[in-house]
């Protein structure tokens, strides 16, 4: 009993985002010293310090300074507005990078990702961001391994998390790292939610959107084997009706999709998998075939390697 609570430093800037910044405040910002005392001190600091714009026309008060925040024990950055994403402020920059220097644990909520990123602190780490961030994200910081299925990522003392949701399950996390599962399970509760979800980010991920008919792009193509999902097709085949040799058609893939034909392939085919989990009480047998998987074995193995979950599972979350 007793002693000097954790301190939680989050960073405040104009026009965040709402959901993200609630969960830290609901996780650590209420006193459960019923649970663990000492339990959390939540500290709101800002490179401007005072009244600070939210979204949906709420204020946070940030009293104090950012760079306090390289002496809490947990630094937290939360979701920004896209202008602090590209351009973080250079002070927040500078305090992440002394924070880190100091040992200190280092957190990202959804794009809070960015900052970690152009403090340079993610090179050569896993993490992750909003699925929608996903490609912007991978463009801009090459250096960094970024995993756009998981649900929130852990490399030493440094953590980021997919959008909104995933602010909960990370929070969550780091609770059970500091005071065990059993509180953890008890914070969730209370709170409504599970303790552990099943499964990564990909699973909420938003159907392809039909692709762009210029010229000189895939879009015809892509669009036509997307149509033929339920044939055999080859590289060779989607070559073919883009009038390009299987290499540049190759190449082409790799520098607008960022990804090969094949594999590009197969996230189509379990898109449809999902779509057709959701809506339709088909077999997963006929549904492997729908999707040109073929057997059952294989709709799973590669379903559960971009899901992290089943179709079993997949399809008792999201069945309408």
């Amino acid at each position: 009993m007793g002693g000097k609570p954790h301190v939680v430093g989050v960073a405040v800037t104009e026009d965040m985002p709402v959901f993200e910044l609630a969960v830290p405040c609901e996780v650590f910002g209420i006193d459960r010293a019923d649970l663990a005392d000492p339990w959390y001190e939540l500290r709101f600091a800002a490179v401007e310090p005072g009244r600070h714009a939210a979204r949906c026309g709420l204020t946070v008060d940030a009293p104090h300074p950012i760079a306090s925040l390289a002496d809490a024990d947990t630094v937290l950055l939360p979701a920004f507005a896209r202008a602090r994403q590209i351009e973080p402020p250079e002070e927040l920059v500078r305090t992440v990078r002394k924070a880190y220097e100091n040992g200190r644990r280092i957190v990202a909520i959804c794009t809070g990702a960015y900052v970690l990123a152009a403090a340079g602190l993610l090179d050569g780490r896993r993490a992750t961001t909003h699925w929608m961030n996903a490609f912007d994200f991978a463009q801009r910081y090459p250096a960094v391994t970024f995993d756009p299925d998981v649900l929130y990522t852990s490399d030493g003392t440094i953590f980021t998390s997919a959008g909104t949701g995933a602010a909960v399950d990370l929070c969550l996390h780091l609770v059970r790292l500091d005071h065990g599962a059993a509180v953890a399970n008890e914070v969730a509760r209370r709170m409504v939610v599970p303790p552990h979800r099943d499964g990564g980010q990909s699973q909420f991920a938003q159907p392809p959107r039909p692709f762009p008919r210029s010229p000189d792009a895939l879009g015809p193509a892509l669009e036509w084997a997307r149509q033929r999902l339920d044939q055999p097709l080859t590289v060779a085949d989607l070559a073919r009706e883009a009038r390009l040799s299987p290499r540049t058609f190759a190449r082409r893939c790799r520098e607008q999709l960022g990804t090969t034909p094949l594999q590009w392939l197969v996230g189509q085919r379990v898109r449809l998998a999902q779509e057709l989990l959701e809506t339709t009480g088909d077999s997963i047998e006929r549904i492997a075939h729908r999707t040109g998987f073929g057997t059952p074995a294989n709709l799973r193995t590669h379903f559960a390697r971009h899901t992290s979950v089943t179709p079993t599972t997949y399809r008792q979350v999201f069945h309408r």
